[in-house]
Formats: structure tokens, C-alpha cells, sequence
């Protein structure tokens, strides 16, 4: 019975290596195309699509414009190989099944205001992923280009207990939707990459429940990017996003501190952190050897709001307020259940979830007040 279980078990997960390695190739394929019609690169178009494959456009004159392939790489001849013309790609989505695939991306003209969504049908021919037709809309957009990296954690318990944990869903939802709403595009991060536990899921709550049901969304954290695939010369902000899972992992983390500190002192970018989040800033230690929290005004989820008697509290890893207060920090918090925001420079902190939308209004703040300065 033993032999059998653990049969069946290495089928599973050979059988889920394998479709990840088909979604890496599909992933492979669609930047192609995205990283060809970005630069006008016609060579990296070419070797994306299926060599008959068909456009399905819109057009001013007619509702539906067929463009074959050959004819599409044609447009991106004329511009200067090899620069960028102001379009910015990133997949959305892969829907995977044996030889076939669904995938869709966004394509954002900021200085045209326009936003593209592309649709693919792809197909595995003779080894290898091939796009075999394509669709496109657009709307106009005030999507800006600029990109906030949320920092997430895969902790699914309190350290090593059987006591489940998440990373807090109102708290991402609440972000999120406020720099989405401002034009800003967020990615997510986590130290292992792939999907996270979430926690403090309500459903009877409006914003939470259209985005838990957002399909978009939900995949962006069912496929968290790892450490290694972030380029922090990509994001204006970095923030870490609180629940119990934040407690673990994220805060030992040597990649992600690196990503963070490189935002924040190269390009001079915004730390944020909120509730059980700020866990994540601890550690932080900016290039002259001191802790990033040191003489600074920080908020987060205060010790004496923790049920001290209760079993979680047993597996925590460390204190937030002791620790931020013993490396120097000035802790400060409200009341229960109320919002409160630190601003101290470039950090910005909040104690809780329901101070997540003043967080990132802070953050937007700042980031337009250094591109008028």
C-alpha cells in the first residue's frame, strides 16, 4: 500500500513539474512577441508566432481586420532596431492544457493613454510553443508604466506549528486596488515564488469580493515572481504586506532585503510596510551599516495588541515594536482598529489593515512629488 501511495504521489508531482516547464516555454514565447513589439525587434516577433498564424484587429473602417503574421512584423521594420517605442508588456495570464494554451497580456502606451489587451491561442508544434492566432482591444487608460513591487510571504503556518496562517487579503486588496485606480501596475514577490496562503478573506465585504472572484488577479498570486526574477530598477516602491505569514521567512530573507534596499537607495525609492508587515523592515540595513529603522518614526502591529496567551504567540520568530524600538526605531500606533500612517522620509508605515489605503496614498504622494521636484 506504501509503494502505492508513494507511486502515486511521484506521478502528481512529476506531472506538475512538467506543466511548469511547458508554462516557463509559453511564458518564453509571449515575451518574445512582447519584448519584439516593444523594440522593434521583427526577428524575436517571427520566432513567436506560427509562420501562418493570423491577427484578428479592430480597424476605424471595419469591425474585424485579419493581419497575417508577415504582414504584422513588417510594422515594427520601420522603427529603430533594437529601441524602445513606448510600449510596456507583461503577462497577465497562462491557461495551460497538454499541446495547447490561452494566455493574455497587457500592452500600455503611457503617452498615448492607450492600453492593449492581447489575447493568444498557442499551440506546441514539432517542439516548440508557437503563437497561432492572436486578438487585440484597447481602451484608453491612465496606466502610467510605473511599478510597486508587494513583498508576500509562502509561510503557510506559525513557524513550525500546525497552526494556519496567511498573508492578509484585505490588506493586498486595499492596496492594490488603490494604485491600480491611480494608474500604477503592482507585482508580487515571495521568497519561494508561486502561489500563497491568504488570510482575513471576507466576502461580504465589496472590494474583497470582486477581487477574490477577479481571475487577473487571483493568478498574480497563484504565480508570485521569485527573488531572481525581479529587477528592482523597475519599481518606484517596495511593500511588504502584513497577516501572520509575514512573521516568517520574509523578514531572514537576504534577496528580498536586497531588492528593497536597492529601490530605496539607488533608486531612491519608498520602503512601505503595514500591520504585521513591518516584520519585513527589521532586518534592513542601509549602506552605512545601520538598521533602516534607526532614528525613524515606524508603525505596525503593536506587541501589546497580540494575544500574548495565546498558541500562535508561542511560535513567534521575534517581537515587531521590542525589536524596531532596540534598533532604534520610535514605535507608534492608535487606538485599536484605527488607521494611523507614519511617514519618516521615504518609509512609510501603517498599523493595520484599515490604514492599507492611506499607506498607499502616501506612497503615490511621494513618488509624484519627487517626479515634480
Amino acid at each position: 500500500m506504501k509503494k502505492v501511495i508513494y507511486f502515486i504521489v511521484l506521478l502528481f508531482s512529476t506531472s506538475c513539474l512538467l506543466a511548469q516547464k511547458e508554462e516557463l516555454f509559453v511564458k518564453k514565447c509571449i515575451e518574445n512577441y512582447i519584448e519584439g513589439s516593444s523594440y522593434n525587434k521583427p526577428d524575436s516577433i517571427e520566432k513567436a508566432f506560427y509562420s501562418e498564424a493570423n491577427l484578428f484587429l479592430s480597424h476605424k473602417d471595419k469591425d474585424l481586420w485579419i493581419v497575417p503574421v508577415s504582414e504584422y512584423t513588417k510594422w515594427f521594420k520601420t522603427g529603430n532596431q533594437g529601441q524602445f517605442n513606448g510600449r510596456i508588456g507583461r503577462i497577465i495570464s497562462i491557461d495551460l492544457y497538454n499541446n495547447i494554451a490561452l494566455a493574455k497580456a497587457e500592452i500600455v502606451i503611457p503617452d498615448k493613454k492607450i492600453e492593449f489587451i492581447d489575447m493568444f491561442l498557442l499551440k506546441k508544434i514539432q517542439g516548440e510553443w508557437k503563437i497561432i492566432s492572436k486578438s487585440a482591444s484597447s481602451l484608453e487608460s491612465n496606466k502610467s508604466g510605473r511599478h510597486i513591487l508587494f513583498i508576500v510571504s509562502n509561510a503557510h503556518y506559525y513557524g513550525k506549528s500546525i497552526i494556519a496562517t496567511g498573508n492578509s487579503f484585505s490588506e493586498i486588496v486595499n492596496a492594490y486596488h488603490t494604485f491600480k485606480t491611480e494608474g500604477y501596475t503592482v507585482d508580487f514577490v515571495s521568497p519561494e515564488g508561486g502561489s500563497i496562503p491568504l488570510a482575513y478573506i471576507n466576502t461580504s465585504d465589496t472590494l474583497q469580493k470582486q477581487y477574490l472572484y477577479d481571475q487577473d488577479f487571483m493568478y498574480a498570486l497563484k504565480n508570485t515572481k521569485k527573488p531572481a526574477e525581479i529587477d528592482s530598477k523597475n519599481y518606484k516602491a517596495v511593500h511588504y504586506i502584513g497577516g501572520g505569514s509575514a512573521m516568517y521567512d520574509v523578514p531572514e530573507n537576504a534577496a528580498i532585503q536586497t531588492i528593497a534596499l536597492k529601490v530605496y537607495e539607488e533608486n531612491k525609492g519608498i520602503i512601505s510596510s503595514v500591520c504585521h508587515g513591518t516584520a519585513g523592515i527589521v532586518n534592513l540595513k542601509t549602506n552605512d551599516g545601520n538598521y533602516l529603522v534607526a532614528g525613524k518614526k515606524i508603525s505596525g502591529y503593536p506587541d501589546s495588541f497580540e494575544k500574548q496567551d495565546g498558541e500562535y504567540f508561542k511560535y513567534f520568530p521575534f517581537l515587531i515594536q521590542k525589536t524596531i524600538e532596540e534598533r532604534g526605531g520610535v514605535f507608534k500606533f492608535s487606538a485599536r482598529s484605527a488607521s494611523h500612517v507614519e511617514t519618516d522620509g521615504r518609509i512609510v508605515t501603517g498599523q493595520n489593515f484599515e490604514s492599507s489605503r492611506g499607506v498607499a496614498l502616501k506612497i503615490i504622494e511621494l513618488i509624484n512629488g519627487a517626479k515634480n521636484e
